[in-house]
């Protein structure tokens, strides 16, 4: 059974996730979500203004942590508390076990391993704090970059849907990316036994 507990604080080696807070919107403003081509590719429009940002916050994320089947997190950097992108478990199907992530990282940030990072650390709290049986995560098929962070975090691609997202003057696929528990359990208990 699913146990929903809400937007909990996740910490990794150089991250911390977290629920956001007014407080972001400068370093998103700088970092990522006033930049048009990271929120085109994100699949998300762009805000370019603090009142934009402010109004996102009152009547979508900080209005749904109230909810305990709501996860979104601010990725902050350590080094510079920077919030530099987010990452959410945007779909999330109590019925049937399973949610799907999705995330964005500021241009700046990019290359650094922090997708992988995050990614993977949210997958470990779906399975181990929510108890999810599934794990998807879908990209567009020219999406590269974000192809090889899916793949790093252990999912298998179930397929292509052909031309799924209309995107200005052409159509794209979507590949579709998922992870069950047992698969993950089998991989976590494989790599403490090597030391990996």
């Amino acid at each position: 059974m699913v146990t929903h507990i809400g937007t909990q604080k996740i910490e990794t080696e150089r991250l911390i996730l977290r629920r956001f807070d007014y407080a972001d919107i400068d370093s998103m403003l700088r970092n990522w979500i006033a930049d048009e081509k990271t929120q085109w590719d994100y699949g998300e429009p762009y805000y370019s203004t603090p009142e934009a940002v402010r109004e996102l916050f009152d009547t979508k994320y900080i209005a749904s942590y109230s909810r305990d089947d709501y996860y979104r997190w601010a990725v902050i950097e350590k080094e510079s508390q920077e919030c530099i992108g987010q990452i959410a478990y945007f779909k999330v199907d109590t019925d049937n076990q399973h949610g799907e992530i999705e995330y964005v990282i500021g241009p700046s940030f990019q290359g650094k391993g922090y997708a992988t990072e995050m990614t993977r650390a949210v997958i470990a709290y779906g399975f181990e704090k929510i108890n999810f049986n599934r794990v998807e995560i879908d990209c567009r098929t020219e999406n590269e970059a974000s192809r090889r962070v899916i793949e790093k975090c252990g999912l298998t691609c179930e397929g292509v849907f052909r031309d799924f997202f209309w995107r200005k003057d052409h159509f794209e696929g979507r590949r579709v990316f998922s992870i069950l528990k047992q698969e993950f359990m089998y991989n976590k208990s494989s790599k403490i036994a090597t030391n990996d």
